[in-house]
């Protein structure tokens, strides 16, 4: 459902604002990485901005400590409706390693509402990309089907009964 909304208030381009709310570097890269041409997400439309009053989507990444708390509540409220907010990152979706310490809030849900998370520390570029698409309908959910195998023996056991068997033969006659 959120697609299909996404997919009508965004029909044409998506300007990106990135907020760092205290992450260790790890995703921002990543998510550079994605603006780089070797990803070049400029061809489905997604331009980054400096201003979040230029925004359409806001990409969070780090776990929210004290101090930035404020500031990201102020980014957000400046981006224009209708907006969307990615969580990108293990610390955007839950504090990360450091979600139990004094200085950490917790992830980017307890400062904004976060419609959709990218998990990972740090998140690879193509699942950005992937969950960003995803997100504005570009693409559909793809599920790996499961195969159950089972696990065969590099020797089999009879064949390698067999073998020794033969190989002692020589034994036998020799104690005979």
């Amino acid at each position: 459902m959120l697609a299909r909304l996404a997919k009508k208030a965004f029909p044409k381009s998506l300007w990106v604002y990135h907020c760092n709310s205290g992450a260790c570097n790890g995703c921002d890269i990543e998510i550079l990485n994605v603006l780089t041409p070797y990803y070049d997400v400029e061809r489905f439309g997604i331009k980054l901005v400096a201003s979040p009053r230029h925004a359409d989507v806001m990409l969070i990444s780090g776990a929210v400590t004290r101090p930035t708390l404020p500031l990201v509540k102020r980014a957000y409220e400046a981006i224009p409706e209708p907006k969307l907010v990615f969580g990108i990152g293990s610390c955007a979706t839950g504090g990360g390693c450091w979600f139990d310490s004094y200085n950490v809030c917790g992830g980017a849900h307890t400062a904004v509402p976060v419609n959709y998370f990218i998990p990972g520390c740090p998140p690879r570029p193509e699942a950005i990309i992937y969950g960003v698409a995803l997100a504005l309908g570009l693409v559909d959910k793809k599920v790996a089907p499961i195969e159950l195998k089972q696990m065969e023996f590099p020797i089999d056991s009879i064949a390698r009964n067999k073998a020794w068997e033969e190989r002692n033969v020589i034994y036998q006659c020799l104690e005979k």
